[in-house]
């Protein structure tokens, strides 16, 4: 539940910021028997994890950020069981690639467009038998050449460019927002590099990994959405919306004496915008803030993040039941410079039955969801038109969808997440240990944790139980 920003008393923790990331840190400090507060400065909790309708279509609920987690971990699909939410598999469709002008379904069995085998027929499909031969080059190459600099150099020296011109540029630079060499390999594909140490070899460090995940689908939604973790937060927990943290200080004097009661260092003090100041021995940093103490340098400013712009349309389109391109597509960058400028598509009520259901509902049958996402960094941003966004999709589904927008919603993310460089990963762990020798005080949220909800709801929770348990 939200409560007003001039409320009250101390509390056992706080938690200056209301995006996933704190709300689910709050969570599992409340279910330690913690008394718990959310300070959030803007006037609605759950940052990108949003929900909205088609103003036409009010009683279909759309994802307006995140519409998908990953399975890694089962971090988050026993999150959604424990509030209550159903989890949905996608239908089983494949995930289509758009690079060098053409379309092609992508391979099944890969990281992040890495290809476990590259002379496999799906992935010969998609890089041709030259890439394929390349590729295959891997399995016999001498581990020692190889250059780890990043996900595109990793890729590049041990499968080639086909490989990762048509297959992972689409699917990494696609999921990350971010050019492969901004992308640290450690950060965006965990286990990798150990694998590859162990195996030698790039395709079977995939294989390796492959078989390590739980089998089906890599992702899982949520029937009513992913936004729907949120709302199931709320409503659980202490969040007080317009409330800006203005300074974060220890209180004076020796052990703490806030409602915890425990000994332990001065409890911090925070102090609102509006003036309300609460007392707590545990302070969680949800957000990237110069508030913490003095002594503890903030990473330097990284790299801004892509400015995303996305545009969902509701399409009277029945040629689309047929689903022509899987479940949705993911375009290589460069790809037909003036012809496409997305960088990917969702066909929405063909990759979520349960999405499909509420829209049949609502419309009847014929009717479809796609959405498309564009921003990539160093690239302009301009807001594209529901018709513009309806080209991008034709050409990218086979379909004429010109003139078949019956409604739509727009979203901007400005300057998403920082991309995971290398330098950016390393200061940002530097910066974790510094944290963790100021007793009572963490941080967390996806400028920490890296991208993903399965990434950011691990951190998040991994940070509530350092803190403790109740005094």
């Amino acid at each position: 539940m939200t409560r007003p920003a001039d409320a009250d008393t101390d509390a056992d923790a706080v938690v200056v910021g209301a995006g996933i990331g704190g709300l689910v840190a709050a969570h599992t400090l409340v279910e330690r028997g913690l008394r718990v507060v959310v300070l959030e400065a803007s006037e609605r909790a759950g940052g990108p994890v949003r929900g909205g309708s088609f103003p036409s279509v009010p009683d279909v609920p759309l994802d307006l950020g995140a519409e998908s987690f990953a399975v890694r971990g089962g971090t988050v699909e026993r999150l959604a069981e424990e509030l209550g939410l159903t989890v949905e598999a996608p239908a089983g469709l494949t995930a289509w690639g758009y690079a060098a002008g053409r379309a092609f379904p992508l391979p099944a069995a890969g990281v992040l467009g890495i290809p476990s085998r590259p002379w496999a027929a799906d992935v010969r499909r998609a890089i041709g038998w030259p890439g394929a031969l390349r590729g295959a080059l891997d399995r016999v190459l001498p581990a020692r050449f190889v250059d780890t600099t990043d996900l595109g150099a990793f890729a590049r020296s041990r499968l080639g460019s086909r490989v990762v011109d048509r297959l992972v540029a689409p699917v990494a630079a696609g999921v990350h927002s971010a050019p492969l060499d901004r992308l640290d390999v450690a950060a965006v594909a965990p286990g990798l590099l150990e694998a590859y140490s162990r195996t030698g070899s790039l395709s079977q460090a995939v294989a390796a990994l492959r078989a390590a995940a739980p089998p089906g689908s890599a992702v899982r939604g949520i029937d009513g959405g992913i936004h729907a973790l949120v709302d199931a937060l709320l409503e659980r927990l202490d969040v007080r919306c317009g409330a800006p943290v203005v300074e974060v200080r220890r209180a004076s004097g020796g052990a703490g004496t806030g409602v915890a009661g425990i000994g332990r260092p001065a409890d911090w003090l925070v102090r609102t915008e509006a003036g309300q100041t609460l007392r707590t021995p545990r302070l969680v940093l949800a957000t990237r803030t110069e508030l913490g103490p003095a002594a503890l340098a903030m990473p330097p400013a990284p790299e801004r993040g892509a400015d995303i712009r996305l545009v969902t349309l509701l399409l009277e389109a029945p040629e689309l039941d047929a689903a022509p391109r899987g479940s949705g597509m993911l375009v290589a960058p460069g790809t037909a410079p003036g012809a496409v400028r997305a960088k990917a598509l969702t066909h929405a009520t063909a990759k979520w039955p349960w999405f499909a259901r509420r829209v049949r509902d609502a419309v009847g049958q014929g009717w479809h969801v796609v959405r498309l996402s564009y921003g990539r960094i160093g690239e302009p941003t301009p807001d594209p038109t529901a018709e513009e966004a309806a080209r991008d999709a034709s050409a990218l589904l086979g379909v004429d969808l010109t003139g078949r927008v019956r409604d739509s919603v727009h979203q901007r993310w400005d300057g998403s997440l920082p991309p995971p460089t290398p330098a950016y990963r390393a200061a940002i762990k530097e910066f974790e240990a510094a944290v963790l020798a100021e007793p009572g005080l963490d941080v967390t949220g996806g400028w920490v944790a890296g991208t993903g909800l399965a990434a950011i709801v691990g951190h998040a929770q991994g940070t509530a139980g350092r803190l403790g348990e109740p005094g």
